[in-house]
């Protein structure tokens, strides 16, 4: 933490800013006892300082800004793709490949609007989304992934390699055989830090 960001490694299970249906023990609720004023109103009161989100049963790193400066370089860089993100995962399956990428078209799956879905480039509401994926270790019938994000899509990672017949150990939601702790962590972030210029 310093003036202009503070990192945060999020537990699983925490949802990230108040939503329906989650009003308090959030991410942003912690933020705002420890920094009190000091987080960037750009995202409003429900959302102070958040510049990207990941999932609630998505453990690791997250940027928070806490001045609206520090918070616009980091959408920018955000909005560009430039911040690097890597995510770990456990997948089912024996990946043959040792490394390589998925790219689908996603959104709000029309059987169940709680999901996300692969859908046709031309579908309402479908977004572009790309992960690239490089192979850790191969654990029998489990391969540990590393995946790097061009894109930030709602579920993106869990989708797409569930769309490749490789559901995310433990994501019942997505197709895993066990419904449990989904073994997916945000583990790495590179950005420019918005006041110093620096990696």
């Amino acid at each position: 933490e310093d003036k202009d960001v503070i990192l945060i490694n999020k537990p699983k299970g925490m949802v990230v800013h108040p939503a329906v249906g989650h009003y308090s023990h959030t991410l942003v609720n912690g933020l705002m006892y420890h920094c009190k004023d000091q987080l960037s109103g750009i995202n409003g009161v429900m959302r102070p300082g958040i510049v990207h989100r990941i999932d609630k049963d998505t453990s690791g790193l997250l940027v928070v800004a806490k001045n609206d400066a520090a918070h616009q370089a980091l959408s920018a860089q955000m909005s560009v793709h430039s911040i690097h993100r890597v995510y770990h995962a456990v997948v089912y399956g024996n990946l043959k490949e040792d490394e390589g990428f998925v790219e689908k078209w996603l959104g709000r799956d029309p059987r169940d609007r709680k999901k996300m879905a692969v859908l046709a480039e031309n579908a309402a509401g479908a977004k572009y989304a790309y992960t690239g994926w490089q192979v850790l270790e191969r654990c029998g019938n489990f391969t540990y992934i590393a995946c790097k994000l061009k894109t930030g899509r709602t579920h993106q990672i869990r989708v797409q390699f569930a769309s490749r017949k490789h559901p995310l150990y433990g994501d019942g939601k997505y197709g895993s055989r066990f419904k449990g702790n989904i073994a997916l962590q945000s583990a790495g972030l590179q950005f420019v830090h918005p006041e110093t210029g620096k990696p």
